[in-house]
């Protein structure tokens, strides 16, 4: 894939948000604390899973992963953004936006197949657990990482290999604060039958089979829970739960908002705020979610609080 080939564009115009200059500083400084936390809570979280050895369990494993995914998806947009609330030229070269879009899609998708693979932990961990040592094992934990992992990138290849092949003629002002296929697609004079199909075939597959596993995994996990006897069992089996399930609605109401949504005039607008949801809030909230609903993340970290100061 090479620019001679593709296109005649050498590099894009990120629009943003068309905010006001004045307003420009002050949102800087909101998403530069919002980024910061969510740096500061991921790299925290994974640091907290690996020094504490009554963390190191499968659940705490794809929590650990989970936290490296929303720093690197949210690294590969937050910072161009931070930059373009301050300078004039909001330029990104061609490379530079074929790579963010790499990264950008290969990370969110790895998130919503690991955002799975904790389900099927659960469903494992609640309705078999005599098993669980056995189907849970070390290997088939990392193979399931490592399967999240070359999913998104085959997505984010395919995506990012047919967008960039088109022949961008109208424009190269992306109408968006980060390079998304939807509105690079916008931008080209090429037939993008194809790539619309891409689009909705990829994405859809990976939301509804996601979603799915999900679906099902809580579904016996439900039924398994209402045949307890004991209110006290199902209350803490549920609260072990609840924060997979806060990040999943949060997670998918939004994703699916962004990419399957049909089209009018004010979807872009509506599509870059779902987008700073996404690709900017959640990661945020997402440690936040599993110190603050969970109490064996709570006890580590004032073990690791009292040992440090």
């Amino acid at each position: 894939m090479t620019q001679r080939n593709s296109t005649e564009v050498i590099e894009f115009y990120l629009l943003g948000f068309g905010t006001q200059p004045e307003f420009c500083g002050l949102l800087f400084l909101v998403f530069l604390v919002i980024y910061i936390i969510s740096m500061v809570g991921n790299s925290g979280m994974i640091l907290l899973i690996k020094t504490d050895s009554r963390l190191q369990t499968p659940m705490y494993f794809f929590l650990q992963n989970l936290a490296f995914v929303d720093i690197c998806y949210t690294t590969a947009i937050t910072p161009k953004m931070l930059e373009n609330f301050i300078v004039e030229n909001k330029s990104i070269s061609f490379g530079g936006c074929v790579m963010q879009l790499l990264v950008y899609a290969t990370f969110a998708t790895s998130d919503a197949y690991l955002l799975a693979a904790m389900a099927v932990d659960r469903y494992v961990a609640i309705c078999k657990p005599l098993r669980y040592p056995i189907i849970m094992s070390r290997k088939i934990c990392i193979h399931l990482v490592a399967g999240s992992y070359v999913l998104g990138s085959i997505n984010a290849s395919v995506h990012t290999g047919f967008t960039f092949s088109l022949t961008f003629c109208k424009s190269n002002n992306i109408d968006h604060f980060f390079c998304d296929v939807p509105p690079i697609l916008t931008l080209s004079c090429s037939n993008i039958d194809i790539n619309i199909r891409l689009l909705v075939v990829f994405v859809g597959f990976n939301l509804m089979f996601t979603m799915l596993v999900i679906i099902f995994s809580y579904m016996y996990i439900m039924a398994t829970i209402l045949k307890m006897s004991s209110n006290a069992g199902r209350k803490k089996t549920f609260s072990t739960c609840a924060s997979h399930l806060t990040t999943v609605t949060i997670f998918y109401g939004t994703l699916s908002y962004i990419y399957l949504q049909p089209h009018s005039d004010n979807s872009q607008e509506n599509m870059k705020v779902a987008s700073i949801f996404y690709g900017i809030i959640i990661p945020m909230l997402n440690p936040l979610i599993y110190s603050l609903r969970n109490k064996e993340v709570k006890e580590a970290i004032r073990v690791l609080g009292k040992k440090f100061f």
